[in-house]
C-alpha cells in the first residue's frame, strides 16, 4: 500500500504515521528525516541541500523531489509519505515519479483538524532538550514537571508553539494546501479524516475504510 499523509502542524501526523507504519507494515518516509539523513551521510544531494539551509533559505522543490525519488527507488513494498507533497507542483512531480517507477498511490489521507484543537495540542507541547522526546502538559505530562521521563533532560516549549505563531502557521498551511487537496479530490484519491479525534481512533477509521 502506498499512501500520502497531509495535515497541518498539530494534526497528529507523526503519531498516526507511527501507528500506520506498524499496523500496515509501511516504510515511513518523512522529508525532514530524509534531508537530515542525506546531510549526515555527506551525499551529493545532502551537501546541495545543506548549502541552502546554511544560507537560511528553503530547500527548492526540485531538490526535495529528487530526494524523494532517490528514496522511493530503494524501497521494496508499501510506504507512507509524510511532508511531501507540500505544493501542487510537488504533487504533479510525484505523479511523474510514480509513473517512472510504475507505481500508483492508493490513497491521500488528509487530517482535517480545527484551529482550537491544534492550538491546544501545540501550545501544550513540551520537548526534551537532550533526547527530543515529546510530552504534553495535558495529554501526556511527564512524571516530574519540566523533566523528561526517558533521560531526565529539561523540557521546553518550542518558540513557534505559541498561539499567535500557530495561527499564522495554520493560515500559511491552508493557503498552500488547498490546491493539493483539490488536485487529489479530482483524482478521487483523497480521504478526509476528522483529526480532532485521538490518533488511535483516526487509525481505526482509516483501516476500516481499507476493509482491514
Amino acid at each position: 500500500m502506498k499512501l500520502v499523509l497531509l495535515g497541518p502542524p498539530g494534526a497528529g501526523k507523526g503519531s498516526l504515521a507511527a501507528l500506520l507504519k506498524k499496523s500496515l507494515g509501511l516504510a515511513h518516509i518523512s522529508t525532514g528525516d530524509l534531508l537530515r539523513e542525506e546531510i549526515k551521510n555527506h551525499t551529493a544531494l545532502g551537501q546541495e541541500a545543506k548549502s541552502y539551509i546554511d544560507q537560511g533559505g528553503l530547500v527548492p522543490d526540485e531538490l526535495v523531489t529528487r530526494l524523494v525519488e532517490h528514496k522511493l527507488k530503494t524501497i521494496q513494498g508499501g510506504y507512507l509519505l509524510d511532508g511531501f507533497p507540500r505544493t501542487e507542483r510537488q504533487a504533479k512531480d510525484l505523479d511523474q515519479i510514480l509513473a517512472r517507477l510504475k507505481q500508483t498511490l492508493d490513497s491521500v489521507i488528509y487530517l482535517n483538524a480545527t484551529l482550537s484543537v491544534i492550538i491546544d495540542r501545540l501550545a501544550g507541547r513540551r520537548v526534551c532538550k537532550s533526547c527530543g522526546a515529546l510530552f504534553h502538559i495535558k495529554n501526556k505530562p511527564s512524571q516530574k514537571e519540566g523533566i523528561c521521563d526517558l533521560c531526565q533532560g529539561q523540557l521546553y516549549q518550542r518558540p513557534d508553539d505559541n498561539e499567535a505563531t500557530v495561527k499564522e502557521r495554520m493560515r500559511v498551511y491552508l493557503e498552500n494546501t488547498k490546491p493539493i487537496i483539490h488536485y487529489y479530490e479530482e483524482q478521487n484519491r483523497l480521504m478526509t479524516v476528522d483529526a480532532d479525534k485521538d490518533s488511535e481512533d483516526v487509525e481505526k477509521i482509516i483501516l476500516k475504510s481499507f476493509d482491514l
